[in-house]
């Protein structure tokens, strides 16, 4: 292969995998050496392989450094002999011998392509792992690539990276067809058997939380903070945000006017309810807050210590606040870290009927 060939096939190589040119020329500098090392005593010192884009040069040379007198004739050469090469040299200077096209084709030819591909394959490894570190615990864009019908779970590409989204990180309303865009959190990154893998999900709270870091700029810059989240995902979250700004709203500011930045993130989560309330410092007011829909008339603080409550709330609120299945009070449980009885301001009056 002519020189121009070969970069012209590593620049066409590094496009396809999705790696930096730099890494795959690492790669085969990496591979020569180990092909040749063994005819010069395994001595990867003395090795250099030099491979020049802009000049599309590619060399391998054994450098030698001159000194007086020879005690290692692998990694040595006398000045007298140095002198053969160049006039000027002078002890601790270098001579580098280019390794000629009848001793590189001594190498194994199979050998070295499987070095070339195993360091490529390192090359890959290393690339998607950064790609990944950089988006662990961050919001990813994924292309559905494939749904398996037995068991629903998705393949699905992000950047360069393909990934499982297994059927129980998903929303039980996702209906997912090959060719969809969605939204996914990364939870975590792990080294696996063939290289890192990235966890991705949709029922993360993490991904409620960054749809919101990205519709609402005051989160961003500090002015509403999101001090909790609680969520089934699918059918309901609730989050509770808190402003380091009195003269701001932390709830409008994340509905946005006329509910459009709320709206945006209840498309993304598939028709998701929202409730987004106004934290407190003060456990009665954040539980009350907790409870919204509902209104709340009171709430007594039973034992501060094992943080529970008893909650009352008009009969006509009744079951808003504990709502359907007892979700609302489940989710304001798991929002405020309290244990919440809630109960009638009016009990309801018992009827007997005797018998005639």
């Amino acid at each position: 292969m002519k020189n121009a060939e070969f970069f012209e096939a590593v620049a066409a190589m590094a496009h396809e995998k999705g790696v930096p040119v730099e890494a795959l020329y690492t790669a085969i500098q990496k591979s020569i050496v180990t092909s040749i090392k063994k005819d010069y005593g395994d001595r990867e010192d003395v090795i250099v392989v030099d491979i020049n884009p802009e000049k599309q040069t590619l060399r391998t040379l054994i450098r030698r450094v001159v000194v007086e007198e020879v005690t290692d004739p692998i990694s040595e050469i006398s000045l007298e002999e140095a002198r053969n090469f160049k006039k000027r040299i002078k002890v601790g200077d270098f001579i580098d011998k280019e390794v000629n096209t009848k001793e590189i084709s001594r190498i194994n030819a199979v050998k070295g392509k499987h070095l070339i591909r195993q360091n490529v394959g390192e090359a890959e490894q290393e690339r998607k792992r950064i790609e990944l570190q950089d988006k662990n615990q961050e919001l990813a864009t994924a292309k559905i690539i494939r749904v398996d019908p037995e068991t629903g779970d998705a393949l699905i590409e992000i950047g360069k990276v393909v990934e499982r989204l297994p059927r129980s990180e998903q929303l039980p309303t996702d209906d997912f067809r090959e060719g969809d865009y969605t939204k996914v959190f990364i939870t975590d990154v792990r080294e696996g058997t063939k290289g890192p893998k990235a966890m991705v999900s949709r029922t993360d709270k993490g991904l409620v939380r960054r749809l919101l870091e990205i519709e609402v700029p005051e989160i961003v810059d500090g002015t509403v903070e999101i001090k909790q989240i609680s969520r089934e995902a699918g059918s309901r979250s609730k989050i509770a945000v808190f402003s380091t700004d009195e003269n701001v709203d932390p709830v409008g500011a994340c509905i946005g006017q006329k509910g459009a930045r709320i709206n945006h993130i209840v498309d993304a989560l598939g028709g998701e309810k929202l409730d987004v309330v106004r934290y407190s410092s003060d456990p009665a007011e954040f539980i009350a807050a907790s409870l919204a829909p509902a209104e709340v008339i009171s709430v007594e603080i039973l034992d501060e210590e094992n943080k529970t409550c008893r909650v009352t709330v008009p009969n006509t609120q009744l079951s808003l606040a504990i709502g359907n299945k007892g979700q609302n009070a489940r989710l304001a449980v798991h929002l405020t870290g309290w244990n919440i009885d809630i109960k009638p301001e009016f009990e309801e009056p018992v009827i007997n009927f005797d018998e005639e």
